[in-house]
């Protein structure tokens, strides 16, 4: 009786032999090569705005959420800052200026009357801004006249 060996292995002498590309593999080849800067650059671009869409989507399902769930009395709420952005651009006929300010301002202030507290803290965040923006320009103004009036000074005399 003949008896094989679990384990062992048969000896077989086997070579590897790629085959010649196609034509159609060259050419998909060459293709790939050509498009590799243009994938990469893309693959960057996803991987840099995958979070800011990410949070965005979050954020769109949380506001979903809420007003799912909506507090007492927010939607009448929300329907009168809207009637008063509508109003303000009523009101804002024939200038471009009016309709920048009069909806944002009548809504802004539609929303202070129901959010006094949030209303203050964003006007002390707010001037606080405007006061530094102000600070920049006065100094940038006031460099900008020495500058330029000190030297007139100087060569007329």
């Amino acid at each position: 009786m003949f008896k094989l060996s679990l384990y062992s292995v048969p000896e077989h002498q086997s070579k590897y032999v790629e085959e010649p590309r196609t034509q159609l593999e060259e050419s998909i080849s060459h293709l790939r090569h050509y498009c590799e800067p243009y994938t990469s650059w893309c693959q960057e671009k996803y991987s840099q705005n995958k979070p800011k869409i990410q949070s965005l989507v979050q954020w769109g399902l949380d506001s979903y959420e809420y007003l799912q769930n909506a507090p007492p009395g927010f939607f009448p709420r929300l329907g009168v800052i809207g009637f008063a952005g509508v109003v303000g651009l009523v009101l804002a006929r024939g200038s471009k200026i009016k309709k920048l300010v009069y909806p944002p301002g009548f809504m802004g202030f539609a929303a202070s009357l129901y959010y006094p507290q949030q209303a203050i803290v964003f006007v002390q965040v707010s001037g606080e801004k405007l006061y530094d923006w102000g600070l920049r320009g006065y100094i940038v103004v006031e460099d900008l006249w020495k500058e330029n009036f000190q030297k007139v000074q100087i060569s007329s005399q």
